[in-house]
């Protein structure tokens, strides 16, 4: 498997950096970036849910080697916090990358 050019995971937070939270943000790590750019903060819950499609019946983010669910407002905060990061350093990690 290849490694993602993104490192969301290494980047300081505030949010919980228990198992489930590392994990999310090496989720994060791994979405292609033009999926990450399609998300829309405006959308309903039911709509981001849709979006990912890895959400469970109980809506929460189906993860492996979690600790604790991951419900939507968690994901929808880690992920835009994600955008926030992949905005910043786009340029230069995809210009390394060659893409």
């Amino acid at each position: 498997m290849q490694q993602p050019i993104w490192n969301f995971e290494q980047e300081p937070t505030t949010e919980p950096q228990d198992e489930t939270g590392v994990n999310l943000r090496a989720y994060f790590d791994r979405m292609p970036d033009d999926k990450m750019r399609q998300y829309n903060s405006s959308w309903s819950n039911e709509e981001v849910i849709k979006w990912d499609d890895n959400f469970t019946d109980e809506n929460n983010l189906m993860l492996l080697c979690c600790e604790r669910d991951v419900h939507v407002d968690e994901y929808r905060r880690v992920l835009e916090d994600c955008i926030k990061y992949r905005d910043r350093v786009r340029d230069n990690l995809t210009a390394g990358a060659g893409a």
